[in-house]
């Protein structure tokens, strides 16, 4: 590498790596305009968390590949509401992963990374691929499908 791609690289990564981090985590409210949030009666940490579910829950519905979409998105849109401060912790660490790869570990097409397998094999992407395994989405079946499509939301 030339000393003048070096510079340009010294200069790029701390902005490329700035990006990335606001990118995959969430926004703190005081960081959220006051017009984005729903007039509500839950305030401080509670509307934090509040708003941070729905945020999971749409960045899972809205991957950009129908299956990820109906698959995680519909797991999300059910159980997200009462995961506990560290499962949606995990779910956040799944979410941010590639598309391609929350893909083919769902499908168990290739094993859970380390940092989210848990001993006791409860954790919440195991229990999203148990969910995968005995749902008709998990099945391929084109009518249910379009079924829970509409349900959640999802067209």
């Amino acid at each position: 590498m030339s000393e003048k791609e070096q510079k340009l690289l010294d200069i790029a990564m701390p902005r490329s790596e700035a990006i990335m981090e606001r990118h995959v985590r969430f926004p703190k409210l005081n960081e959220i305009p006051k017009s984005s949030l729903a007039a509500s009666e839950t305030v401080g940490d509670d509307l934090e968390l509040e708003v941070r579910k729905k945020r999971l829950i749409y960045r899972s519905k809205q991957r950009g590949w129908l299956e990820v979409d109906l698959l995680l998105g519909t797991w999300a849109n059910k159980n997200v509401h009462a995961l506990s401060p560290q499962e949606l912790d995990d779910f956040e660490a799944f979410v941010n992963m590639e598309t391609i790869d929350i893909y083919n570990i769902v499908t168990l097409r290739i094993d859970i990374p380390e940092n989210l397998c848990t001993a006791d094999g409860n954790g919440i992407v195991e229990r999203i691929q148990t969910w995968a395994k005995g749902h008709p989405l998990g099945k391929a079946d084109p009518v249910k499908y379009m079924e829970v499509k509409k349900e959640n939301n999802l067209i």
